[in-house]
């Protein structure tokens, strides 16, 4: 959201941000934007998130019971449950400030821009009866296609069940058993929050997923190069990469050491800003890995040096992804997955290795194993000498980095930048006060109504009743031929 923000100060706009008190990834003071404080928190705790993440790895990499690890996925639906929650509580609180509610509404926005991940700022739009951008990837009820596009489930594989748009019969089973697992997250941790809080806001009538299906523009945060081919609508506009960049300059010191690699070049490693350290017996088989290559090793590390670490690795706190992917001495990206890094992977054709954690990493990557351009491990069975063997097969088979390569041509040869594309469907929601030209109405219709099941329903008792209507006429004539011929014959 960022760099939408950055881009749309830069084009003269006036920004208005609302924020939770207590947002740690949300600045207060920026030069890009107002901000208004909400005092309510926004239920979502850095540590206690980071801690859960850090545990479920624990887990996995210990082997831990059955038992366990279903107690730990019921934690973490129980804790999305507690985000919607504390999520609505966030927009009761601004629905209820009267003077907050006034003064957003004096100040005459012409659009509001949202992630539709939690639902606030949609409820939000709707109340201010604003245009409304949403930009996504994931709304409360899962990925942003299934609420507003055509989803057929013989060739779009449900996220979740790793499957790509070729399945066999058996896969098609797994396809829609994903599909029913995800209704059932609907109903029991969606549905209980969102239904009573729409109800009571904006009438009975109203279900809540028609506020999100209603939305003017969906930037979606992904494209065709990543994702498989599918149906769309004509409101969803594809900017994925348009937070990528080319690489800048590194520093004095990361730049003598990139070049110390000579012709071997670099690896670089990063799981992300939410998992700082991984369980000790992991980070010294993967630090002992990387000892036996004679490529250098950049490494963003937060925990304890491992005994294992070689002279070739070079541990950080912080290390500029972009640029580093941007340098042309780097041949591989160690991951977790996160949307973010591959796209920025793809937009400078750097193969993949990939550690997925959890989420949606292991669903991301299986799109990039798809395509030939990633070696994927499962944590729970990381060793020294498989990332060691996975290492070199990417490092070594010219595929990886070719398909990369192609990958990234695609990504780039578009006539319109993803960035600048996203600018110009915000900045048309705001000359049109909307774009209800490209919104369907097929959410307003009921399932019944929406698969012809009531049509089809119809035409089939009017065919009964015709069939019905010949056989009667028949049986009468018959009746009637048999009645004359009796006759005559007596």
């Amino acid at each position: 959201m960022k760099v939408l923000v950055q881009e749309l100060h830069s084009r003269g706009h006036e920004i208005t941000l609302l924020r939770p008190s207590d947002s740690w990834y949300i600045a207060s003071e920026s030069p890009y934007y107002k901000s208004i404080n909400i005092n309510s928190s926004a239920g979502f705790d850095e540590e206690k998130f980071g801690a859960f993440v850090t545990t479920m790895v624990r887990m996995r990499r210990n082997g831990a019971s059955l038992w366990a690890r279903l107690s730990l996925e019921y934690e973490l639906v129980e804790w999305f449950y507690q985000m919607f929650k504390q999520s609505l509580h966030l927009t009761e609180h601004m629905f209820e400030d009267r003077e907050l509610m006034r003064s957003l509404r004096d100040a005459k926005y012409d659009v509001v821009l949202t992630d539709p991940f939690l639902g606030a700022g949609v409820l939000l739009s709707h109340r201010l009866g604003l245009p409304l951008v949403l930009n996504v990837r994931w709304t409360i009820q899962g990925e942003g296609h299934y609420a507003i596009a055509p989803s057929p489930f013989s060739y779009v594989p449900v996220p979740g069940s790793e499957l790509t748009d070729k399945m066999t019969f058996s896969q098609r089973v797994k396809n829609i058993l994903f599909y029913a697992f995800m209704c059932f997250q609907i109903r029991y941790v969606t549905d209980p929050n969102y239904i009573p809080f729409v109800h009571k806001h904006f009438g009975k009538h109203v279900h809540y997923m028609e506020l999100f299906q209603a939305a003017d523009i969906w930037l979606m945060r992904n494209d065709f190069i990543f994702e498989f081919p599918r149906p769309t609508m004509p409101n969803i506009i594809y900017m994925s990469g348009f937070q990528c960049k080319p690489s800048k300059s590194l520093s004095k010191e990361l730049e003598d050491f990139v070049q110390s690699s000579g012709e071997h070049g670099v690896i670089m490693m990063s799981l992300g800003t939410l998992v700082e350290d991984l369980p000790e017996d992991l980070n010294e088989d993967i630090a002992a890995a990387f000892a036996q290559l004679p490529q250098k090793v950049i490494w963003r590390h937060k925990g304890q040096r491992p005994s294992t670490l070689g002279n070739n690795t070079l541990m950080l706190d912080w290390l500029p992804q972009n640029d580093l992917l941007g340098h042309p001495k780097t041949k591989v990206f160690v991951s977790h997955g996160g949307t973010n890094g591959l796209q920025e992977a793809i937009y400078h054709g750097v193969p993949l290795v990939g550690l997925p954690l959890m989420f949606d990493q292991q669903e991301n990557f299986s799109k990039m194993k798809a395509r030939g351009v990633a070696k994927v491990l499962d944590i729970a069975t990381l060793s020294k000498d498989n990332f060691l063997e996975a290492l070199k097969e990417v490092l070594y088979e010219p595929s990886y980095r070719e398909k990369m390569k192609t990958m990234s041509n695609l990504h780039k040869d578009q006539p319109i930048k993803p960035l600048d594309r996203a600018m110009f469907w915000i900045e048309f929601v705001m000359r049109h006060k909307g774009a209800k030209h490209l919104k369907t109405e097929s959410y307003k219709l009921s399932a019944i109504q929406y698969h012809s099941i009531d049509v089809m329903a119809f035409l089939m008792a009017v065919k009964l009743l015709v069939l019905t209507l010949f056989i009667t006429v028949l049986r009468i004539l018959w009746q009637i031929v048999f009645c004359r011929t009796k006759v005559k014959k007596e």
